[in-house]
């Protein structure tokens, strides 16, 4: 990777998760607790910064990070990732590689990707697991900022995640592309839908996150098809005929990896992906919390994501819960 941004390694030193090398230079800070849970959690939370509050038209940031065997790490934000206006034709650009070591444990849960009017932005995730590693990805993305009028109004957003195992093999490749352009723009194309999103969960360690997820998953779209005024959101208008009224939250589940003789050798199993399309933000921070609650054994309960998503659904609400999708930051 050229000219890195940041890097950060994670080891065990006396049977702990412990940073042993951090670097990072501008515009890129990180933010390492010393504490985030109980004294039986073994978790390093880091959290990535850019100096102003947000990715500049033409900022090109690029992290390394390597998690040691056995060791968990969790990636997360203080606030949703601005992206600034885009000067003429400059794309802004964010790339992270991750090594995840075997048994170990990586879980990327950052706030949303919010894109200013005009702006330009690609972002490319790489992870390199073993087998048995652990992965848990969140990438999603609102339509920007309510409050100045502007929805889907960017002119580009480029999100690719791809995973490797055992060196070079693809275990999974995926890119979502919005641009402006073509006989429709990207706000006509999402109709009333504000926020996209798609969740990842890899690995033996979450085995039973998965089964969870994928009953909620089902519970929620029969909820949402079959009696909307019920569903994740509360804020969608009732319909005498449910049939004709439009989902307010959509998600969808489905699982990747080796098949057949590939699988008995593959300690991981399957993985699976959950993609998202609804109408407010709140509805997605709630989906998260209650989907990846299960974690917080592992993740540590104090000053993380499960709290983060907590206080962004009562702030949306002190901030009036009737406004489809505001910036929570």
């Amino acid at each position: 990777m050229e000219t890195v941004t940041g890097k950060l390694v994670v080891e065990k030193v006396r049977g702990k998760s412990t940073v042993t090398r951090c670097f990072s230079k501008y515009p890129l800070k990180f933010i390492i607790p010393n504490k985030v849970g109980s004294s039986e959690t073994d978790a390093v939370w880091i959290y990535t910064l850019t100096y102003g509050g947000g990715i500049v038209s033409g900022d090109s940031i690029s992290c390394e990070f390597s998690i040691g065997d056995a060791c968990t790490v969790v990636l997360t934000t203080q606030a949703s990732t601005k992206v600034y206006k885009s000067l003429g034709s400059k794309c802004s650009e964010q790339i992270m590689e991750a090594r995840v070591g075997s048994g170990a444990l990586l879980a990327v849960i950052p706030d949303p990707v919010t894109c200013f009017s005009t702006a330009r932005y690609s972002q490319k995730q790489i992870f390199r697991v073993f087998s048995d590693s652990n992965l848990v990805i969140v990438d999603w993305i609102t339509s920007g900022r309510h409050e100045s009028g502007e929805k889907w109004d960017f002119q580009l957003y480029k999100s690719t995640n791809n995973i490797f195992v055992d060196g070079d093999l693809p275990l999974f490749l995926d890119t979502v592309l919005l641009e402006q352009g073509g006989i429709t723009n990207i706000a006509e194309r999402m109709r009333d839908y504000q926020v996209i999103a798609m969740v990842i969960l890899l690995g033996p360690k979450l085995k039973h996150i998965q089964n969870q997820v994928q009953e909620n998953v089902k519970r929620v779209m029969s909820e949402q098809l079959y009696a909307p005024s019920i569903g994740l959101s509360h804020h969608g208008k009732t319909n005498s005929d449910h049939r004709l009224a439009k989902p307010t939250f959509i998600a969808s589940c489905s699982v990747f990896g080796p098949k057949g003789k590939k699988l008995s050798s593959f300690k991981g199993g399957i993985g699976i992906v959950v993609r998202i399309a609804a109408m407010t933000t709140e509805s997605v921070y709630r989906f998260l919390q209650h989907q990846l609650s299960g974690m917080e054994p592992l993740l540590g309960e104090h000053g993380g994501f499960f709290l983060m998503c907590y206080r962004r659904i009562n702030r949306f609400r002190e901030q009036g819960g009737n406004k489809p999708v505001e910036d929570l930051t």
